[in-house]
């Protein structure tokens, strides 16, 4: 269809899972994308499959010069910046008493320390004509989770921080919306969903029974940077097969069946 050609777009943790479905399906759609990640070996062959359209930037999103030093690479490579993609984070499982203080750091540097370094060094680019920002927060931060406390506390401020880029820079022509997936079949999930008894209580709790593919966050993304979504902004979009739509009352329809109560 060609719903962004000839846009110019940066995805970090591009080279797998979501970012690497949203890389694929962006430049199916039309797109040059360059693939920002730390994982040099996985970034560069997906650019050097996907060929001229696609170039990558290794970058450690713990460290505020290499964001800086990426996002003028790929400006540099793209001849400019019409799409920003901040998809890349992590979680750790752990109790607040039990977890090293590095790690609630780490993760904080991470999932939303580093999406301020890299708005803040896209957003000149942006202000040039316009273009949209799309953050990947997560229901973690809808909601909260038993034992990942910072992972939660990161996202929460994604989408709060979304909401604000969304009112600073609408009269920029810059759109920023929000995506938050559930569960999702990446390799970041793989540990919780190897779990038999974490995987069966997940699928009991999520209405459509099933995780989600990443193809399906990346078109959904794909949406929010499209001109199909020219009047979105300051949205956050929950794609999680309807878990943030139950209250956590009990299933009455496994209790009752079609039986009418009154």
């Amino acid at each position: 269809m060609g719903l962004l050609n000839n846009k110019k777009v940066i995805i970090t943790g591009g080279a797998s899972g979501i970012g690497e479905q949203a890389v694929r399906l962006f430049i199916e759609q039309g797109a040059r994308v360059v693939i920002a990640d730390m994982n040099v070996e996985r970034g560069q062959a997906l650019a050097d499959e996907l060929g001229q359209n696609a170039g990558f930037c290794q970058v450690d999103l713990s460290q505020p010069q290499q964001i800086e030093a990426m996002v003028q690479q790929a400006v540099e490579f793209l001849g400019g910046l019409d799409v920003l993609i901040n998809n890349a984070g992590y979680g750790i499982y752990g109790r607040t008493h039990l977890i090293d203080p590095a790690d609630w750091y780490k993760i904080i540097e991470v999932n939303l320390n580093a999406l301020f370094q890299t708005c803040r060094h896209a957003l000149p680019h942006l202000m040039k004509q316009g273009g949209s920002i799309i953050n990947t927060a997560s229901v973690s931060g809808t909601r909260a989770d038993y034992g990942f406390n910072a992972y939660a506390a990161a996202k929460g401020g994604v989408l709060n921080y979304t909401r604000n880029l969304a009112l600073d820079y609408a009269t920029d022509g810059i759109r920023v919306n929000a995506i938050s997936p559930g569960l999702i079949e990446t390799p970041l999930t793989t540990p919780l969903r190897g779990h038999p008894g974490a995987l069966a209580e997940y699928l009991h709790n999520i209405p459509m029974a099933r995780a989600g593919q990443p193809d399906e966050i990346a078109k959904v993304m794909l949406f929010l940077a499209s001109d199909l979504a020219s009047y979105v902004t300051g949205q956050e979009i929950a794609v999680d097969g309807g878990v943030t739509a139950w209250n956590g009352q009990p299933r009455f329809p496994h209790h009752f069946g079609d039986t009418i109560i009154r």
